[in-house]
Formats: C-alpha cells, structure tokens, sequence
C-alpha cells in the first residue's frame, strides 16, 4: 500500500501548519484524520502547539474582553451558538461568530463538534 504522505503532500501540510491552521483544518484539505496530521507533524518535528483542550481560563477570558459577548437575544439563524460558561452564570455568552454554510457553528467550532468518521 503506497503512503498516504507524498512530498507534495508534505510540503502542503508544512505550509498550511505554518499558516496557523487547526489540525482538524488541515486534515480536511488533505483527506487524513487530525490524528494523522499531528502525528507526521511530530515526525517531521515541525513547531508543536499548545492543546486546545488545555486551554486555561486566562487565555479565554482575554478573549472574552475583546469580542463582543453574544447573549441568547443576540443570536440569529447566521450566528454560531458555540457556548462560553455555566448557563446559570451572569457571565455566559455564545461565540457569536458567522455560521459555516449549512452548520449552527462557526467554522472553528464545527472542527470541534463534529468529528469525521472513518467507518463506511
């Protein structure tokens, strides 16, 4: 079986890494898993990143102060509704960003709720 990872193929995930993208992004445009992504990108010992699952309270709230905070009122059929917080919270919000065609999430936030397949 030929592998998967040709240097064209390689050279595109070295750009698109560079260019800031999520794995999820990247494994998408090359028809690989994300786990596959990260995986060459280790072998290739291309600049890690730090988990987007561990991210701390402090980064988001930085970027909290930044947007603007979307409440339930705010939101329309084009606004992603990606929560932020307890709901029972003054403080809770929804990401409020455009909508990727067809989905209630933003593009970022469809990379994270909706997780592709590999089964037939």
């Amino acid at each position: 079986m030929p592998s998967v990872w040709t240097e064209s193929r390689i050279a595109k995930l070295k750009k698109l890494w560079s260019g800031g993208l999520t794995t999820g992004e990247i494994g998408k445009i090359l028809g690989v898993s994300k786990n596959a992504v990260v995986g060459k990108a280790h072998r290739l010992s291309l600049e890690s990143r730090p988990s987007p699952i561990r991210r701390n309270s402090k980064t988001q709230k930085t970027k909290v102060t930044e947007e603007k905070l979307f409440k339930l009122a705010d939101l329309t059929a084009n606004t992603c509704r990606w929560p932020f917080g307890d709901p029972q919270d003054d403080k809770f919000y929804f990401c409020g960003k455009n909508v990727f065609p067809g989905k209630t999430y933003c593009e970022e936030h469809c990379n994270q709720a909706y997780v592709k397949s590999n089964r037939n």
